[in-house]
């Protein structure tokens, strides 16, 4: 599986704004697909967007449709979550993966091996 690197979390205000990154030394992003998942204490991991290798196609969980933004910046070999308009349910630690399946990098069940992850923390 891909090695990957996350950071950017923090504590912020509900309403702020965070962006995350997700960093691979060893793999060039627009070859894999990649996806952010979170897992919040005492709750098992969700899905929380997705884009593919070309960029071109993004994918959305529910709750974070209209609020939360991924770009692939292909010049920086990185994956970009833009997180806006914040809520405290939105706090979790929030994992990247990058697979060469879409499918895999859209279901928070089918990988079984994660980084460390960034903590995001948004408080009212």
């Amino acid at each position: 599986q891909v090695q990957v690197r996350e950071s950017g979390g923090g504590l912020v205000q509900a309403g702020g704004s965070l962006r995350l990154s997700c960093a691979a030394a060893d793999v060039t992003f627009s070859r894999y697909n990649v996806g952010w998942f979170r897992q919040a204490p005492g709750k098992g991991r969700q899905f929380v967007a997705a884009v593919s290798g070309s960029g071109e196609s993004t994918f959305y969980g529910e709750s974070v449709k209209g609020r939360f933004t991924i770009a692939l910046d292909t010049a920086k070999n990185i994956v970009n979550l833009q997180m806006n308009n914040l809520k405290p349910e939105d706090t979790a630690v929030y994992y990247c993966a990058a697979h060469r399946s879409i499918a895999k990098v859209t279901s928070a069940t089918a990988l079984d091996s994660w980084g460390q992850g960034t903590q995001v923390t948004v408080v009212q």
